[in-house]
């Protein structure tokens, strides 16, 4: 037995079940060695491999390197790991990419520190280990997405499009996933703020792809499908803070164009344009029903966050031990 499998097997771990959750789509150069630096890296972990109707070998390699392989056709990141979450049994689950850009002797690392912290969510930081292994557009996006939902949400993660975490199980099976694409990613990270769960960061190393291997991130098109996403969670999470903002907008607005009038009807006794007296009480009427809407958007939105910390709350905690 190798010096790292005896550690692997050794470490808080290993008395645990763990998945490894890789979605997949034509990963044909990458699958094998993903499957096989887990495997190294995780001997005790069953590793699962969902193809998202790939067009290539990626299932058939995935296959043959000992993984196991499913299949998702609804095409989109979030509908593979909205089926992985529904249809995987274990105690800690990780999530990575099948491209070969993670770190898989990580893995331990990070499981460790999710078992005896008892968090329920680790994610990696990627570190790069080659220039070519962060497109600067991807680099800048992440960088400008990440302080969008720290200034939204409070204190985020330096990495919130990493796609190698570490979950709970009681993560996993609370979560309601409703993102279909890439934008998975901040879906998980919102939901872990706005709940306030415990979780954490680890750097790791992150590497270029293989050759002949392919990005399947668009760099325009998913970066404004990503913050299309953090624009709407920020409706659906803080309600009263958008509306509200809203509100006091239309309000200021309208008192700048009454102020004038009001002076010209005081000195003069008359209102010499009408129309812009009209739309100063319709811009207020609309702040103040901005501000009614967040109001009750936002009692919404409490009993919501009740509900996922009652069915978050009713699973095991992280690093608990099986009872009977």
């Amino acid at each position: 037995m190798s010096s790292n499998q005896s550690l692997a097997e050794a470490s808080p771990a290993s008395r645990y079940p763990v998945a490894v959750l890789v979605p997949c789509y034509n990963e044909e150069r990458a699958i094998a060695k993903v499957v096989a630096d887990f495997r190294a890296a995780l001997p005790a972990a069953t590793i699962y491999v969902y193809d998202n109707n790939s067009t290539d070998g990626t299932a058939a390699a995935a296959a043959g390197a000992g993984a196991v392989v499913r299949r998702e056709t609804h095409q989109g990141k979030g509908y593979v790991v909205r089926r992985m979450f529904n249809d995987v049994e274990a105690d800690v689950y990780v999530l990575v990419d099948g491209d070969a850009t993670y770190d898989a002797s990580s893995a331990p690392k990070m499981i460790a520190k999710l078992l005896a912290d008892r968090l329920d969510m680790v994610v990696a930081t990627r570190i790069e280990r080659e220039q070519k292994a962060y497109r600067p557009g991807h680099r800048t996006g992440n960088f400008l997405l990440s302080g969008l939902v720290t200034h939204i949400f409070g204190r985020a993660f330096t990495d919130i499009l990493s796609g190698y975490r570490v979950f709970s199980r009681r993560f996993v099976k609370s979560f309601p996933i409703l993102s279909g694409g890439f934008e998975i990613e901040t879906e998980l990270t919102v939901h872990a703020l706005e709940l306030e769960l415990p979780v954490d960061e680890v750097a790791t190393p992150y590497y270029s792809r293989p050759s002949g291997s392919a990005s399947k991130l668009a760099t325009w098109r998913d970066g404004f499908r990503i913050l299309w996403t953090v624009l709407r969670l920020y409706r659906a999470e803080r309600p009263l803070s958008l509306f509200g903002a809203f509100g006091v907008a239309l309000a200021i607005m309208s008192i700048g164009l009454a102020v004038p009038i009001f002076i010209t009807y005081v000195q003069e006794g008359l209102v010499p344009r009408l129309p812009t007296a009209v739309l100063s009480t319709g811009l207020m009427l609309l702040g103040f029903l901005s501000l009614a809407c967040g109001l009750i958007l936002d009692t919404v939105t409490r009993g919501r966050r009740e509900a996922k910390l009652i069915a978050y709350l009713a699973l095991r905690a992280p690093g608990e031990e099986r009872r009977g």
